[in-house]
């Protein structure tokens, strides 16, 4: 069966018009002859959107109970019984009423979806799940209801429903989106211009961003290479040198002059490695280009200019910025240059743009061979094979072996030229052929013991050996250097790997990168140092090692990072080639240190925002939860003063009783505020000592009324070492919840078992329960769960519950119970190892 085809209507805002335009297309369809049917729309008293419905067929709703209220929902079963062409969905971020056939509404689409059903579907640009933290920001509303992005980034069709700040205002003050009641308070809260222009600017850079999904898809199924101008898309090619930070600011600015431009800065590393680049500048250019909002990219390719043009071309780039090359006049016989082939071989479809700079025309250093590292042993035994093995084969041979011939005396010199480039490299070879045929022609050419050849072939078989000789050991030479090379490379591919790989793990231990690139490069200390301006003294920001150094010159290797930093090595100075690998660990420490400092600062953040909402929240608590029964206690007490009314015994008791009750209310709401005070700052030192938990339950039962709770709490179970004051605090916390939200009639089992190293102790009550998302909610403080009253607490309960079992190493968590309703597990550790105070300390003493 083919899946049914997807189209949304995308919108900035509430009121927009995305229902309007949805009714608009299915008339449409139905003048065409399409089967189009209404499967759910909600018009929320629009008269404009209610005319719509009108002519339009529509699938009766399903009824659902739910909390004695009665709700309605799209009724799948009975669009897939009807089996339309075409059925409208509206709000397909909602989140279904308990007890549908799915918990959210594009569950239900996909399942209409599956059944070839083709569906259009409604949806605001605030309710993409990857959208949510940034809506947040803007507007300070949290979007509970979501719908994940991959749903809407399968659609078929996506249309943006767009209408300017000012024009939806107007239509909010006309009373065509809200009701007149609550206009006013709309306009000056989320529909303020500043937020409808920034979720104005999300929808539209979203929708750019998926036509731009589909223009690569298309231009990758139909193979096409050329370049289409949709927008400005500038790449700049980078070499490493001094004047990419010019070039990434003049793209910046050409990017600038274009709605939409966009900046792409490329580096092109040779495939075996080998780079002149400087990784340093390499790493302040990419931080300056993102910083103008732009990409750093890294490519691989032996061809620059080809490898340039490919990804140009790929990006479907429109411009090419480049530097002028910093080749001299004389250097230009080794080719035109980067910059001049790319110009030539660009096309009509890629401006190219030659920047010129600082640098231009300086002088560009050709690259040198790097020979390999063999150590000082290798090279000697790599000259004494070379110069002294010839020598005593020499001497063998015309003692021992005088008659072997010419050419296997020849055979045996080309052996110790091979064995000298194995060990000594290229040097020791050339010598060893040099000083072999010098001994041929002395020893073995007639006329003997003389620097002379008589006989022509011997001339041609001598000059044969020398070439053969230094091929075959520049041959051997050029395998062992690139073998090292190779070796060299793997090792540092380890390396970068490594430094990316932690990146992408986000892990953010300066001390373990700096004790990597010790133990990397054999050092005895590495020191990250900076200083806050250029004459400030040095200081040490992270440090491994032993005798640390104070300044960067006094260390045997520094590798600056930008202008106010420096990493500094002690131990071994180290060749220029690892300066490269020591970059990267550079740039890596420094971007670790940074990652720390605002981890640091967002943690801080974190507990400023936590504790300006917990004033918050209590100013809020004082200014309601608090003054309730303290006006309840006030009006009690003024009735029974009043001289003028002449109280029954009956009627004084009741309004005793209300002080009564006034007061205690009073009293809990102020304990638990004290209470949370104290976890947030660290005050509760639990005094943990064995107990037993048939002892401390019946104890902490005393608020509730009588009836409401079922215990079940075996004698058998084993001693807990806990606090047991702070233990008698959590289960009356954690049972009054439970007998608040349970029904008339069935009471709140409190039951306990024993399992290994723990205690359990469930509290289960038959209430209306929590759903998943919200069970760790419940656990903050200020947190009312659902349509608790004003008058139910400040919503501390349960965040001291858990604050205090955490206090004494257990945890408290919920679970659904089986039938309905919800269950608090409260872990407990049983008493063993764990140290405890003498059972005779009384439970007061804790503090």
């Amino acid at each position: 069966m083919r899946r049914g085809k997807l189209r949304i209507y995308l919108g900035s805002a509430p009121g927009v018009g995305k229902t309007y335009a949805m009714l608009s297309e299915a008339h449409r369809r139905v003048e065409r002859g399409t089967d189009c049917v209404v499967g759910f729309v909600e018009h929320h008293h629009r008269p404009r959107t209610e005319v719509m419905l009108h002519g339009l067929e529509m699938i009766p709703r399903r009824e659902l109970e739910y909390r004695d209220t009665t709700f309605t929902e799209m009724d799948v079963d009975a669009v897939l019984t009807r089996r339309p062409a075409v059925v409208l969905v509206d709000e397909l971020a909602h989140t279904n009423i308990p007890g549908s056939r799915n918990a959210k509404r594009w569950q239900d689409v996909e399942e209409l979806l599956q059944a070839g059903i083709n569906v259009v579907t409604t949806v605001n640009i605030q309710h993409l799940e990857s959208l949510g933290d940034v809506v947040e920001t803007i507007t300070g509303v949290r979007q509970r209801e979501t719908v994940p992005d991959e749903v809407v980034r399968r659609a078929d069709q996506i249309e943006l429903v767009d209408m300017s700040p000012q024009a939806l205002r107007r239509r909010m003050a006309h009373g065509n989106i809200y009701k007149p009641d609550k206009v006013d308070a709309a306009l000056s809260n989320y529909f303020r211009p500043g937020n409808l222009t920034a979720l104005r600017e999300l929808a539209l850079l979203w929708v750019a961003d998926r036509v731009d999904e589909y223009l690569q898809e298309y231009r990758g199924e139909h193979n096409i290479r050329s370049t289409w101008q949709a927008r400005e898309r500038i790449v700049v090619g980078l070499t490493g040198g001094p004047e990419g930070r010019t070039l990434i600011r003049r793209a910046a600015r050409l990017a600038e002059k274009g709605s939409g431009g966009e900046v792409l800065a490329v580096y092109i590393a040779a495939s075996d490695g080998l780079s002149s680049a400087s990784p340093k500048e390499l790493a302040v250019q990419r931080t300056l280009v993102e910083d103008l909002g732009g990409t750093f990219h890294h490519v691989i390719g032996d061809d620059v200019p080809h490898a340039l043009l490919e990804f140009a071309r790929g990006v479907n780039a429109t411009q090419i910025v480049l530097g002028v090359s910093r080749r001299k006049p004389w250097q230009y016989v080794f080719g035109r240059g980067v910059s001049a082939t790319v110009a030539v071989e660009s096309g009509p479809d890629l401006d190219v743009h030659m920047v010129t700079h600082d640098a231009a025309a300086r002088g560009r250093s050709l690259p040198t061979a790097r020979g390999a590292r063999l150590g000082r042993s290798r090279l000697i035994w790599g000259w004494v094979t070379g110069v002294v093995g010839p020598a005593l084969l020499t001497l063998l041979l015309s003692q021992v072996l005088p008659e072997l011939g010419l050419a296997n005396d020849m055979l045996l010199f080309l052996t110790f030229t091979v064995a000298a480039a194995l060990l000594g490299g290229l040097l020791p070879a050339l010598a060893s052929a040099a000083f072999g045929s010098l001994l041929l022609n002395f020893f073995f050419t007639p006329p003997l013991h003389q620097l002379t050849i008589s006989d022509p072939r011997n001339i041609v078989a001598i000059s044969i050996f020398v070439a053969v000789a230094v091929s075959v050991a520049s041959v051997v030479d050029l395998a062992a250097r690139r073998t090292h090379q190779a070796a060299r490379l793997r090792a540092e591919s380890e390396i970068l790997s490594f430094l990316a790989g932690s990146i992408l793990r986000g892990e953010n231990s300066l001390d373990a990168l700096l004790e990597r690139l010790r133990e990397t490069f054999s050092m005895q200390s590495v020191v990250l140092l900076e200083r806050a301006g250029e004459v400030e003294p040095w200081t040490t920001a992270a440090f491994v090692g032993t005798h640390p150094v104070a300044r960067p010159e006094d260390a045997d290797v520094d590798m600056p990072i930008g202008e106010n930093m420096a990493l500094a090595l002690s131990g071994r100075v180290l060749p220029a080639e690892d300066r490269r690998v020591l970059g990267a660990f550079a740039a890596q420490a420094a971007v670790v240190l940074d990652r720390q400092r605002l981890v640091d600062e967002a943690g801080k953040a974190r507990e400023l925002a936590e504790g300006n909402r917990i004033r918050t929240a209590l100013l809020a608590a004082v200014s309601h939860d608090l003054r309730t029964p303290l006006a309840g206690i006030k009006a009690s007490v003024t009735s029974l003063r009043a001289d003028d009314v002449e109280w029954s015994e009956a009627d004084k008791a009741e309004l005793l009783e209300g002080i009564e009750e006034g007061a205690d209310r009073l009293a809990a709401l102020i304990g638990n505020l004290l209470d949370m005070s104290r976890l947030n700052t660290g005050s509760v030192v639990p005094l943990i000592r064995e107990t037993d938990l048939d002892e401390v339950v019946p104890m902490a039962l005393g608020g509730v009324p009588d009836g409401s709770v079922e215990l079940d709490i075996p004698e058998t179970l084993p001693m807990i070492a806990v606090d047991r004051g702070l233990l008698e605090r959590v289960v009356a916390n954690v049972v009054e919840n439970a007998v608040k939200y349970s029904p008339d009639g069935q009471p709140v089992l409190v039951s306990a078992s024993s399992l290994h190293d723990r205690v359990e102790l469930r509290v289960v009550d038959r209430g209306p329960g929590v759903p998943d998302e919200a069970k760790d909610r419940i656990f903050e403080p200020f947190q009312r769960h659902g349509d608790a009253p004003r008058g139910a607490g400040v919503g501390l309960g349960l965040a001291v519950a858990r604050g205090f079992t955490e206090a004494i190493g257990g945890t408290l968590t919920a679970e659904d119970t089986p039938g309905g309703g919800l269950t608090m597990v409260l872990t407990l550790p049983i008493a063993g190892d764990t140290p405890h105070l003498p059972p005779e300390l009384p439970a007061s003493a804790v503090t």
